[in-house]
């Protein structure tokens, strides 16, 4: 079928936005840490009962050594730094804002694209960096008196919004090298079989990695009654479990999927229109006033994440 990765991309950025909204309900009733460790056993899991039903298997038995290395690599810094950011981030400026920083993405895409597969960067994708950037800023900065430039966001939800954009553009990029990696270890009498599954079963492998980073600083914090407590919020789990189904179980998984059928860049940057779908949920369910200035920021962001990927 034409256009299925940019299809599922745009997919993923409508299960992004629903998994954005009931994940900063979810951080504010059980916090960060433990929200996130109930998330990656709960996305494990799910992951898992899917590789059987898909595979005949729940573990990815054709991944080699290598393909574990980076797709674990992958999960700590996509799911465990990237999340813990991105969660922090909806503390502190909420799921609206917090998804308007993850257009950077496609940017550390693109720089972890050039370290480590030697991708160049040209003059179009500094320009690319330019545009989204300034779409950020136009949303995020206000003129105050004396013509002085001042930031209406806390500074801390801000750099917990760059981070969670690294985490998920140099996630991506790792991602996309495990699963090739695990795809040619697959026999290839088997391989045309269950090609379109992989992404789901190499998405475990990065719950693993989510799980026991997570459960280990939670431990360290002494948080173990808070995880055991977060159980009976009702409202919280509730959230989680939405934000579990669209999000690394569902979201990941078919994220992995799209770069399968498009480069990761594309994807990277269909899956970045979430701070566009945002605004309407985020104003009808959170009352957060839309603006044209920032919805013209967002725009703005998003048509600079696209620049990268223009044929010139």
């Amino acid at each position: 079928m034409q256009y299925i990765g940019e299809i599922i991309s745009i997919g993923v950025a409508f299960s992004w936005t629903l998994t954005a909204m009931a994940s900063e309900v979810a951080s504010k009733r059980l916090g960060v840490v433990v929200a996130n460790v109930w998330r990656m056993l709960f996305a494990g899991l799910c992951s898992a009962a899917l590789c059987w039903l898909l595979l005949g298997n729940a573990l990815p038995v054709y991944a080699d050594a290598r393909a574990w290395g980076w797709l674990l690599l992958s999960g700590v810094v996509g799911y465990f730094f990237g999340d813990w950011c991105l969660f922090n981030s909806y503390l502190w400026i909420g799921s609206r804002y917090g998804q308007l920083f993850m257009t950077l993405a496609p940017v550390f895409s693109a720089f972890a694209a050039w370290i480590s597969l030697g991708q160049n960067l040209s003059l179009k994708d500094l320009l690319a960096m330019a545009v989204t950037i300034s779409g950020i800023a136009l949303s995020i900065l206000n003129r105050g008196s004396g013509h002085r430039v001042s930031m209406q966001l806390p500074w801390q939800g801000v750099l917990f919004g760059i981070g969670a954009g690294v985490g998920q553009g140099v996630g991506l990029v790792l991602s996309k090298i495990g699963l090739d990696a695990y795809t040619a270890g697959v026999p290839s009498g088997v391989l045309p079989h269950i090609a379109n599954y992989l992404p789901f079963s190499a998405n475990l492998i990065r719950c693993v990695a989510g799980f026991a980073c997570f459960s280990a600083w939670m431990l360290l914090r002494g948080q173990g009654r808070a995880f055991r407590a977060g159980f009976h919020n009702r409202r919280g789990m509730g959230m989680l479990g939405v934000a579990v189904i669209f999000g690394p179980f569902l979201g990941v998984g078919f994220s992995l999927l799209a770069v399968q059928h498009v480069a990761a860049g594309i994807a990277s940057t269909l899956m970045a229109t979430t701070p566009i779908i945002i605004l309407l949920p985020s104003w009808y369910f959170f009352h957060q006033k839309i603006t044209v200035k920032s919805v013209l920021g967002a725009v703005i962001s998003v048509m600079g994440a696209s620049l990268f990927f223009l044929s010139v």
